[in-house]
């Protein structure tokens, strides 16, 4: 078994990547884009900080005011999810499948505190992590292992016995560079010929991985 569960959270527990996607078209005119180029939200799905930013600018120009338009996105995805959160399919029994093993819950999502706070307590299930991590805490956002190794690293698990939990290929990405048993539960983008080298598993949802865990074959 394995000896702690690394969480990302949009996308993997909550259909809330739709919401981000949703809110380009919202924003970028605002900043005086009439459009929003195509690939820019899935390039920047999974990111934080300053990779973000480049991102943004690497399709909009470097004159885009990327920290800006970020926290306008934030801002408007925020009123979308006072509203409340649909959990992923498997979220609640891989959940409690956990806590009646006792292997401790991290949260390691790019998004900010204060939305992975509202999310967590509005779906009822912010009792389950021993802690949460954001984009803001890190140096070295995804693709890079830094928010995994802190995680792990406050559950004081070793992080080649500890799972990480993504639909990003970014958060694949930084799961295999920091040595973790890295699973992709695909959301809105499928796994590509890279990804599928650096990945342990691909499952279809939560609850397949519950199954896997309980079976003995992950960890």
């Amino acid at each position: 078994m394995v000896e702690g569960v690394i969480f990302d959270m949009d996308g993997l527990m909550f259909d809330t990547e739709p919401l981000w996607t949703d809110t380009w078209p919202i924003v970028l005119p605002e900043f005086g884009y009439a459009e929003v180029p195509a690939g820019l939200p899935d390039a920047c799905r999974g990111s934080a900080g300053e990779v973000t930013n480049r991102i943004i600018r690497s399709y909009l120009g470097e004159d885009a005011d990327a920290p800006a338009i970020r926290v306008r996105m934030r801002e408007e995805v925020r009123k979308m999810l006072e509203r409340g959160v649909v959990k992923k399919p498997g979220l609640d029994e891989l959940l409690e499948f956990l806590a009646e093993n006792d292997i401790p819950m991290a949260i390691a999502s790019s998004s900010p505190h204060n939305l992975i706070e509202m999310n967590l307590k509005n779906a009822g299930v912010r009792d389950y992590f021993t802690c949460i991590i954001s984009g803001q805490d890190v140096e070295r956002p995804k693709p890079e292992p830094q928010i995994f190794q802190i995680s792990a690293e406050r559950m004081g698990t070793d992080p080649a016995r500890t799972l990480v939990l993504e639909d990003s290929l970014n958060g694949v990405r930084a799961g295999a560079a920091g040595g973790f048993i890295t699973v992709m539960v695909p959301d809105m983008i499928a796994p590509t010929d890279e990804i599928r080298q650096l990945y342990t598993r691909e499952c279809k949802d939560l609850l397949e991985v519950r199954d896997l865990l309980a079976a003995g074959e992950l960890g």
